[in-house]
């Protein structure tokens, strides 16, 4: 009923380990790999955005985490053939009759210098051909609900049978009241249990269209729930269920608007037929 850590934040900070402060079982199995303190944290508040969005939108959703703040999320729609060219992952055999896949491709595609060395969170079961997409990219481990038997197996191939491979208790429901300490002292708030996909957020629109159409409002309740789980202050841009740049933990709002901003720059430029037609380095990674 505990998971006992290497160290803390930082390599100095020991013991540490994870613990039901009620002594009861923890909702997670470690099934692969030895995570650590940040790998928790990331694994946990990652976990919770996908419950969120696939709850919010009915669709798989995925997440990719990086030092507390998501570098992408999504769900799982299908990708366009630039799409998986700038993901490069229009290899991958059975990504399009995958909806997991095409999450995780989307939240980990959109943004991949800030995805590198991920943590990854999955509303649904990870299947082979999400699998296939987590064993070639640099990644810190993986939750979710559950595993395919051969998911598992391509997973454990990974950084030499290291990989971080976690399973979630998908009805685990936290206490209403959660707490932590700084320096000695204990903070208590009740969770934030906000729901974003109601529909009253939309009923007051200040702007001159006041016309959304079904696509727009889904955008808006993942670009919502992404922002949830970011560090403030925060910005988000989302574009066909996707975020196309995430700025998080700025002390400045302007900064952090410069860049969520220049991220979804990037992003468009990426698709540019002169950008999609340069001549890379043959074998380079």
């Amino acid at each position: 009923n505990e998971f006992e850590l290497e160290y803390g934040c930082n390599p100095s900070q020991k013991p540490a380990k994870i613990y039901m402060k009620d002594g009861s079982e923890l909702p997670v199995a470690v099934l692969n790999g030895r995570p650590g303190y940040i790998n928790f944290l990331d694994a946990f508040n990652a976990w919770q955005l996908v419950k969120e969005l696939k709850a919010a939108t009915g669709l798989p959703a995925a997440a990719s985490f990086k030092h507390v703040s998501p570098a992408g999320a999504a769900v799982g729609l299908p990708l366009s053939d630039t799409l998986k060219k700038i993901y490069f992952v229009d290899d991958i055999k059975g990504l399009d009759e995958s909806a997991i896949a095409c999450a995780y491709a989307r939240a980990r595609g959109a943004d991949r210098m800030s995805s590198y060395g991920d943590f990854v969170a999955l509303s649904d079961t990870c299947d082979a051909t999400t699998a296939l997409l987590l064993k070639r990219e640099v990644s810190d481990g993986v939750i979710a609900p559950d595993y395919t038997a051969e998911a598992i197996e391509i997973l454990k191939g990974k950084r030499k049978g290291t990989y971080n491979v976690i399973k979630i208790d998908p009805s685990y429901q936290p206490e209403p009241v959660e707490r932590k300490q700084v320096f000695g002292i204990t903070f208590e708030q009740g969770r934030n249990e906000i729901k974003l996909d109601d529909p009253a957020l939309f009923e007051n629109i200040p702007t001159q269209n006041k016309t959304f159409t079904a696509e727009a409002k889904r955008d808006l309740i993942i670009a919502l729930i992404t922002l949830k789980y970011t560090q403030s202050n925060s910005v988000c841009y989302v574009k066909d269920g996707q975020a196309i740049g995430i700025g998080a933990g700025q002390q400045s709002r302007i900064h952090c608007t410069r860049l969520a901003s220049n991220k979804a720059d990037i992003w468009w430029l990426r698709q540019h037929p002169k950008v999609m037609s340069l001549p890379f380095k043959e074998g380079i990674r």
